[in-house]
């Protein structure tokens, strides 16, 4: 057979050889919309990878992305990977801290910037060392003020370059990519991902027991294109021709429902709240159409079975729960319905359609007991998921210790997921590492916040769960035990995590204590904690709590 390199040149160049007039659609930040075709967007590739070439950047250069998602985003997915270099998707909402270290950690040598998310890159450009230019994603007429330097624009840099190019023979296993984790345990790690690795994971996402994208489809990812790859939806769409549409900044329930119904969207992707959110507006607001939606699919954590049911039963749009992790490129099990499944009363479906799901085709899963053995799929009996497949990274970045702990002699991931196996194979992570916190689906990172807690001089102790949210499934809750003397209030101990944290980091509830319970090692017993403190928050349980 042909030795062909599965690169990311081959997925763009189909897309521009057989729907050249395929659209791709922007709503810009001011309201406007964008529209342009593979065709023009392939011009405009070229042209950044003739910029890149004039930069100086040699093979293997990573360039850092803060950015929504756009179509200027878009041309970024390629023009970087397609020319031997390395696009680093840097996720903005991480504290600053740990957002300089992921740049640091990448080595970028460029900075593509939105001028909205500017001010998070000037507060950090000091500590920035590697970083040699900066490019903000606007026009010459468009670029604000700035204290970064050297700075300039995208539409100038990418300006008087020609709009073909020959692109250099890539090997597949090279790095095309780079995403960080988000810090539960610690600072992010970086995830290295290859051409093969995404060229694959494209072609399963359009598997019919997948996403199952295809040339018809209208595809809208609401999902950060820097969290994991947009979960690979604009690589897969791309590959298959799809048309797309990037809400840029307008992620709130009434743009989205408005983009669906105005641009015909097929398939769509996001986290639980932004489909929580959607309902409410699509119950004031009958007359906006959702009904050509085909399938949702939901990710970052385990939508409510009452919201599957609604948007079956009212809006006729099935969602689909996915399970995934930065480390798995990131689609790993899917809660598509096998055909034992389908036969079942609507009422049993259901039970499978809340779980995480099926392994997609590609993927090995299996969980292990505390016996080091595979657990029998009766559905109850809990272990470890571990995963394995061509679209699993095999290594963090220059973490030799991490990569010694994370990985079995076979070659399976060790997830850290607690779940259960169904006799038809399906997967149910049934909890998940006890310290993280997931909200809205970001990851929050319990340790660090009752870190900073405790250096305040009015705190002796304090652990950090996660209470379940109406609207964000999980929010943390802090428990804390003042220092004798002391009497520290919830808006004390807030303004003193806001001086490190991003507001959405910081618990909705204080609760003080005489004793933090804990365990026969001395940590905090975490378990104890979270039964005792067993409650629903809502939005107005916020401020009650901290004062």
């Amino acid at each position: 057979m042909m030795s062909t390199q599965l690169t990311l040149d081959r997925i763009i160049e189909r897309a521009v050889d057989l729907f050249p007039e395929r659209e791709l659609v922007t709503k810009l930040p001011d309201g406007s919309v964008h529209r342009y075709t593979y065709g023009d967007a392939y011009e405009r590739i070229c042209q950044l990878a003739h910029a890149l070439d004039e930069l100086g950047l040699e093979e293997g250069t990573r360039v850092g992305v803060v950015a929504t998602n756009h179509y200027r985003h878009f041309e970024l997915y390629f023009g970087p990977a397609c020319t031997g270099r390395s696009i680093h998707m840097c996720n903005m909402r991480l504290p600053d801290h740990h957002f300089v270290h992921t740049i640091e950690d990448a080595d970028d040598e460029v900075i593509f910037v939105d001028p909205g998310l500017i001010g998070k890159v000037e507060a950090n450009a000091d500590q920035l060392e590697s970083v040699e230019q900066y490019v903000v994603l606007c026009g010459p007429d468009e670029l604000p003020e700035t204290d970064l330097e050297p700075v300039t624009d995208y539409e100038s840099l990418l300006e008087g370059h020609p709009t073909e190019y020959e692109w250099p023979d890539i090997d597949e296993d090279a790095e095309y990519g780079l995403c960080h984790t988000s810090g539960t345990t610690g600072l992010p790690k970086g995830v290295p991902y290859t051409h093969r690795a995404m060229y694959l994971h494209s072609i399963m996402c359009g598997h019919v027991d997948a996403n199952g994208i295809g040339e018809s489809d209208v595809s809208l990812p609401v999902v950060p294109m820097f969290h994991a790859n947009g979960w690979g939806t604009p690589y897969a769409a791309t590959f298959a021709g799809a048309k797309q549409v990037f809400p840029s900044v307008h992620t709130d329930p009434e743009s989205i429902a408005r983009l669906i119904d105005e641009e015909e969207v097929t398939f769509s992707a996001a986290v639980p709240t932004i489909w929580l959110e959607m309902a409410e507006f699509l119950d004031e607001n009958p007359d906006v159409d959702i009904s050509n939606i085909d399938r949702l699919t939901v990710g970052g954590s385990a939508p409510p079975e009452s919201l599957i049911r609604k948007y079956d039963e009212e809006y006729d749009a099935p969602i689909i729960q996915g399970w995934g992790m930065t480390e798995t490129s990131p689609l790993g099990t899917l809660s598509t319905l096998r055909k034992e499944v389908e036969e079942l009363p609507p009422e049993e479906q259901y039970e499978y359609r809340s779980m995480a799901g099926f392994p997609v085709p590609g993927i090995e899963v299996r969980i292990i007991g505390d016996d080091g053995e595979e657990v029998p799929r009766d559905g109850e009996t809990m272990g470890e998921l571990q995963v394995r497949g061509p679209w699993v990274t095999d290594g963090y970045l220059d973490r030799p210790e991490e990569n010694e702990q994370s990985f079995t002699e076979d070659g399976y991931l060790e997830t850290g997921d607690v779940a259960v196996r169904t006799e038809l194979g399906y997967i149910d992570v049934v909890d998940r590492d006890k310290d993280m916190i997931k909200s809205g689906g970001e990851w929050i990172s319990s340790v660090q916040l009752e870190n900073e807690l405790m250096a305040h001089e009015g705190v002796a102790e304090a652990s950090v769960v996660a209470a379940e949210h109406e609207r964000w499934q999980e929010r943390p809750l802090a428990v804390v035990v003042p220092t004798e003397g002391a009497d520290p209030t919830g808006t004390e101990l807030e303004d003193h995590l806001a001086e490190t944290f991003p507001s959405w980091w910081l618990p909705d509830i204080y609760e003080f204590v005489e004793e933090i319970p804990k365990t026969s090692t001395g940590k905090f017993d975490k378990k104890r904690l979270r039964d005792r403190f067993d409650v629903v928050l809502e939005e107005e349980d916020t401020e009650e709590a901290k004062s």
